[in-house]
């Protein structure tokens, strides 16, 4: 700093100013500090600046699976958020264990960021007292399944699939499989799209079938595709399919084509998340857009808001916005 301020020909104060982001600075000082710490190929010691502020400038997002497309892209959008709010992110996988993710709240790494941005997967509601123990700022992703003083930003899956089975009820479909139940799961994602699911055809003045719920345990492509093949096996008929998720809809999609099935005109299919991919399977899939940049953005800006305030804010949830992507997948019968 002090070589900068000798080539630009000020304090070592205002150089300070600059690296700071500090306003009321003259542009033509403004510039002159830039173009010495160009010149000179500077880079501010940041675990100095760290030791001075109390601050590193960094935050943890923990969430289950980076495999999992959905992760990764929302990974990615909260990186892009953070980066705009003039944050870093360091990424941890949990796994979905719980083990893993009171460690990676409770552990070291836990004093080394300015915030936490947290997925659960495992922890439960007797888990909340050990959430709340957690001093380091934190936004909760998912589920309400942790209560207590954390801010909560979550999507909207019980009217989102809700959307999801009236569109395909819409055009003609009243067998229609809620692919992706898990008894393990009944008060998260799985338990919450399955009420949107009922929700649907109860307002059509359709049955509830329980013959018509496949249960998928691990929300991957080939748990997915290794449901469907059993459920073809039982023979139940149907012409319609929600997937809680893309990736088993991916999946049970894939073996519906190798049983000789015709997507959309035998079984029409459509997903949840709107990952990458949907938009280039063959059919391209129908999904619901839960909202992730907008997740991402919120999360990190509440995130932000608490690593600067000392005042005790009540928590706040926040439910993001979703929209229906029609694609090939729940094309009109032909």
């Amino acid at each position: 700093m002090h070589d900068v301020a000798r080539v630009a020909n000020v304090s070592i104060k205002t150089v300070s100013n600059v690296l700071n982001d500090y306003p009321y600075i003259r542009p033509a000082t403004r510039q002159r500090v830039l173009d010495a710490i160009d010149a000179l190929d500077y880079t501010p010691n940041l675990t100095a600046r760290g030791l001075r502020s109390g601050r590193t400038g960094l935050i943890n997002l923990i969430i289950p699976h980076l495999r999992n497309p959905y992760f990764a892209e929302l990974a990615d959008e909260l990186m892009r958020a953070a980066d705009a709010q003039g944050l870093s992110v360091i990424i941890a996988q949990s796994s979905g264990d719980r083990k893993v993710e009171l460690g990676l709240l409770r552990g070291p790494r836990a004093q080394m960021v300015d915030g936490i941005v947290f997925s659960p997967l495992a922890l439960g509601e007797q888990d909340s007292p050990l959430v709340a123990k957690v001093k380091t700022p934190m936004v909760l992703l998912g589920e309400r399944i942790l209560e207590g003083p954390k801010d909560h930003v979550t999507m909207r899956n019980t009217e989102g699939v809700r959307a999801a089975t009236e569109h395909l009820i819409a055009r003609g479909r009243r067998r229609i499989v809620a692919f992706g139940t898990d008894p393990n799961m009944e008060h998260g994602s799985a338990g919450l799209r399955l009420e949107g699911y009922r929700q649907a055809l109860e307002a059509a003045g359709l049955p509830f079938d329980r013959t018509l719920t496949v249960d998928v345990i691990g929300w991957f492509h080939s748990t997915g595709a290794h449901a469907m093949r059993s459920y073809l096996e039982t023979g139940i008929a149907f012409d319609g399919l929600v997937g809680f998720n893309d990736l088993i809809a991916l999946g049970a999609m894939r073996v519906l084509q190798e049983a000789g099935l015709r997507v959309p005109q035998d079984v029409a299919v459509i997903g949840f998340d709107d990952i990458d991919e949907a938009a280039y399977s063959l059919p391209s899939l129908s999904t619901i857009d839960p909202g992730r940049e907008e997740i991402a953005e919120v999360a990190v800006r509440y995130l932000k808001q608490r690593i600067a305030s000392d005042a005790d804010v009540p928590a706040r949830e926040y439910l993001s916005d979703f929209r229906l992507v029609q694609r090939e997948s729940s094309g009109p019968s032909t």
